[in-house]
């Protein structure tokens, strides 16, 4: 009564894969009771000039009266809704009667019957599917036995829709099925569901990277290896996250643990892997090891997917309303990230190229460091972007001289000429989404 749910299933002989799920948790029966009461309020309102939406024992009985009415109505053009001695004032009693007609029920709910259009819309996005790419619709619970919703429904995916089932105990029936798989009497069904949100870590500067996307069919498994953010570092902690936002914070924490004895070596050196495990149950196992030492550490969140209906449909529609938001935070953080790593792979070059590079030659790229340390923690994207641009050219210049210098010293055989616009290598050893400690 409270809930409009759509999942997309491929059904094989023994198997039932669900390929994606949307809905709208504030979409429900109730909606259109409401509308229904709302209209009988404003129609005695109207006739007998009295308000019974302050009177409790009144508003009860028109609520009931209300779902017998839409109901009545899905199997009849027209219903009488009688409710004798409804209220009374100086005059005596009042009674409630009035008809009302299946044409003015659906003028009332239309809206909300297109509603449930939108989320149906996304759920084919998400399965990679179009409309005639489906076989049967499955209709489920007693709204959809309303002419006006089989009529969407076929006006949309253009067939009828399968009510061969009965819509009130279709649920039942498949939860007894999926109970009695769990158990181990039913033997010959299996069902793949899947993630309902993304989940992911938090890597530096607060930023989420996914790991498994929202909608993935589990039991799944992922991997991704990381870096360390900072000169021997000795540790990384892993926050796990579920959510769609861009940063970490806006997201749900499932769980954090941290992965210690890192081996000291330079920022970006350490290659850590992330592993997730989601099995067949929804139970997420996350492992990061430690591929130098060999050292791991894992956590085991049993509750992975255990949102809410209702929290699942915020933190979507949470992450639709702020996206643009979350983009330009996003983008601002891996600009900022891009440009410390520049300023450490300068900084390295010019103390391992030592006296190969004059102290004029220097000056330029050191300058450049020190405006570039000015604005890169601040939140000027353009400022940023174009100091990282200018120390990226300086720099460009003292690789030049060093390579030039290396194949002079080698006799001219240490290969190609080297091309314009090369880079000291920052990207091997440091990459935006490197986890900070």
């Amino acid at each position: 009564g409270g809930t409009f749910d759509i999942s997309i299933l491929e059904v094989g002989d023994d198997t039932v894969e669900v390929k994606s799920t949307n809905g709208d948790t504030h979409l429900g029966g109730d909606d259109f009771d409401q509308k229904i009461i709302r209209w009988i309020l404003d129609e005695f309102r109207k006739q007998e000039g009295i308000d019974l939406s302050k009177d409790p024992l009144a508003l009860q009985r028109i609520k009931e009266a209300a779902e017998k009415a839409k109901i009545e109505l899905s199997t009849s053009m027209e219903t009488e809704i009688n409710q004798p001695f409804i209220t009374s004032d100086s005059s005596g009693p009042k009674h409630l009667v009035m008809k009302m007609t299946r044409a003015k029920l659906e003028e009332l709910i239309g809206d909300l019957v297109e509603k449930t259009l939108e989320p149906v819309k996304k759920a084919l996005a998400d399965a990679k599917m179009e409309t005639k790419d489906i076989n049967e619709v499955v209709m489920v619970g007693g709204m959809t036995r309303m002419p006006l919703v089989q009529q969407i429904v076929e006006k949309f995916f253009g067939k009828k829709p399968n009510i061969s089932v009965n819509p009130d105990e279709v649920v039942a029936l498949g939860a007894a099925i999926q109970g009695g798989v769990l158990e181990g009497t039913v033997k010959d069904v299996l069902l793949l569901d899947v993630t309902p949100l993304t989940f992911g870590i938090e890597t530096m500067g607060g930023v989420r990277t996914p790991l498994i996307n929202r909608n993935t069919t589990i039991p799944t498994s992922k991997s991704q290896v990381f870096s360390t953010a900072a000169d021997n570092q000795p540790s990384v902690e892993i926050h796990v996250l579920q959510g769609e936002r861009e940063m970490a914070a806006d997201n749900k924490t499932l769980g954090r643990f941290i992965l210690d004895g890192i081996p000291p070596s330079p920022r970006g050196i350490p290659q850590i892997e992330v592993e997730f495990d989601i099995d067949a149950n929804g139970i997420l196992n996350v492992i990061a090891k430690d591929k130098a030492s060999g050292k791991s550490q894992s956590i085991r969140i049993e509750a992975a997917s255990g949102l809410s209906k209702e929290e699942i449909e915020k933190m979507t529609k949470d992450a639709e309303t702020h996206a643009e938001e979350d983009k330009k935070k996003k983008e601002l953080i891996e600009t900022r990230n891009m440009a410390d790593t520049l300023v450490y792979t300068t900084e390295k070059a010019l103390r391992d190229a030592g006296d190969k590079i004059s102290a004029d030659e220097k000056k330029p790229v050191e300058d450049a460091i020190a405006e570039l340390n000015k604005v890169k923690n601040g939140d000027d994207l353009n400022a940023i972007k174009a100091e990282t641009e200018k120390l990226s050219q300086a720099a460009q210049k003292i690789g030049e001289k060093l390579y030039k210098a290396t194949q002079s010293t080698q006799g001219g055989q240490a290969g190609e000429a080297p091309k314009e616009g090369d880079q000291p290598k920052e990207a091997e050893t440091e990459k935006p989404e490197d986890k900070k400690e």
